[in-house]
């Protein structure tokens, strides 16, 4: 039986955060349903840019243009962009191709058996970008209007209110031990980073620099 060549889609929107947790996620993936990675593309990137801003999708798409492939793998949607008009690009070139877009949270895939477009997934894709760019929009909105009342309240009291941190500013290593007491906890029972990312959402990044306080 000839194995199934797939491509994964990794991307994390800031340098702080790590690749580790869905590469492990969609590597298991793979190895349960007998894909064989061929090729893994990533970028620390926001998922609102252009197409043409995010290296990891242009190489993606000049891969299966010049190599066979039967699938593209991402843990979700967010990972081909957030910007509903850029992602849906994305699948439609994937689509023309004949490469089946899965995504493992959903357990979604963009194409039928036959090779034709799966209008369903389509649908329901396209119903989640909306989602993610409504959110989007709206903690912007609010980040910004909680700015512009941070900025109004200093204009009556400019030394309660300063503007950004002091230079050399440091987190306490009381204020992490208190914040991040769970985390703490399993890491001195030296279980894996991976595993304390999925019992708490803090990113590994985060638990790498936790390490020094155990």
């Amino acid at each position: 039986m000839v194995m199934e060549k797939v491509c994964l889609l990794l991307r994390v929107s800031t340098s702080a955060q790590d690749y580790e947790y869905q590469y492990n996620t969609l590597k298991e993936l793979c190895d349960r349903k007998g894909w064989e990675i061929v090729k893994v593309f990533a970028n620390k990137v926001s998922g609102a840019k252009k197409n043409e801003e995010r290296q990891e999708i242009v190489e993606l798409i000049d891969y299966v243009k010049n190599n066979h492939v039967d699938r593209v793998v991402a843990t979700e949607i967010s990972r081909i962009g957030r910007n509903t008009l850029e992602a849906l690009k994305t699948i439609e070139i994937l689509n023309e191709h004949k490469v089946n877009l899965y995504l493992a949270n959903y357990h979604i895939e963009t194409l039928l058996p036959n090779g034709e477009e799966n209008p369903i997934s389509r649908l329901i894709l396209t119903v989640c970008l909306e989602i993610s760019s409504y959110e989007r929009n709206l903690l912007k909105y609010r980040m910004l209007e909680g700015y512009k009342e941070y900025l109004k309240r200093r204009k009556e009291n400019k030394e309660q209110y300063k503007l950004g941190k002091p230079l050399g500013y440091k987190k306490p290593e009381e204020e992490y031990r208190q914040q991040y007491s769970k985390e703490l906890s399993l890491l001195r029972k030296h279980i894996s980073l991976r595993n304390v990312q999925q019992l708490t959402g803090t990113s590994v990044g985060t638990l790498r620099k936790l390490k020094q306080y155990i």
